[in-house]
């Protein structure tokens, strides 16, 4: 079993994960009758995108783990009605002042985050857009 997850009323859930016991809260949003207080369960799958991108290209090219600490991926959801679903998702990348890579180092970095595992879930129906946002 991988987790168990708890609805307690007002719309929130708590997840427990159950291997490390670490829990984390969900709200539904305020566009659809929640208090936006946490992340709701669609914030999760564009977040689940970006961080898997981001654990994906060390475990694939461990050389590059050093040189990707302080990269991180700015995640926007889009929703869609009738019904209602994630429509779309973009992802932006940011490096750190002073990041460097050769460009065989950004072409794996950007392979390897195309190809995670969440990625090659996320439905053909939701448009992704990701923006590696090379420095220039």
């Amino acid at each position: 079993m991988t987790s168990t997850v708890i609805y307690e009323g007002g719309l929130r859930t708590v997840a427990k994960h159950i291997q490390s016991g670490s829990l984390f809260e969900t709200d539904a949003p305020t566009d659809n009758q929640g208090k936006g207080a946490r992340f709701s369960p669609t914030d999760l799958i564009g977040t689940a995108l970006a961080s898997c991108m981001l654990t994906t290209i060390p475990i694939r090219a461990p050389h590059l783990e050093q040189k990707i600490q302080g990269v991180w991926v700015d995640v926007v959801k889009v929703m869609v009605g009738q019904p209602r679903r994630i429509g779309a998702l973009h992802l932006t990348f940011h490096y750190p002042v002073g990041f460097h890579a050769s460009p065989g180092e950004y072409d794996e970095i950007e392979q390897i985050a195309m190809t995670c595992p969440v990625k090659e879930s996320i439905h053909p129906g939701i448009e992704l857009r990701v923006d590696f946002n090379r420095p220039a």
